[in-house]
């Protein structure tokens, strides 16, 4: 008990030291290089990157994304494997799927 009594008074809430969260540490012109750089093999294809762009801001729910897209899930499975494919990226690491989250906000 005077564990977590002194735990609580040391607690403290989230600080901020910029405000725009990760997107502020990056300047915005060599995010967009990058974005473009990384994202470039699906440019061309609006309909692999809307369907990327949804399926990672589901947490990769095949389900949930078919629905959001008025598609059938195996659609979307194959949308997302084709997106792996011209990537050569490896959508089950939360890395890669970080980074690609992040330039496609830059789209």
């Amino acid at each position: 008990a005077r564990a977590l009594r002194r735990a609580e008074a040391a607690r403290t809430g989230l600080t901020r030291h910029r405000p725009g969260g990760l997107d502020a540490l990056v300047d915005p012109a060599e995010a967009d290089a990058h974005a473009r750089t990384l994202l470039g093999p699906l440019l061309d294809r609006p309909v692999l990157v809307e369907t990327l762009r949804v399926w990672l801001s589901l947490h990769g729910g095949w389900d949930r994304t078919a629905t959001a897209l008025d598609v059938h899930r195996n659609t979307v499975r194959q949308r997302i494997a084709r997106c792996a494919a011209l990537l050569d990226a490896d959508l089950e690491d939360a890395g890669t799927r970080m980074e690609l989250w992040f330039a496609l906000r830059r789209l």
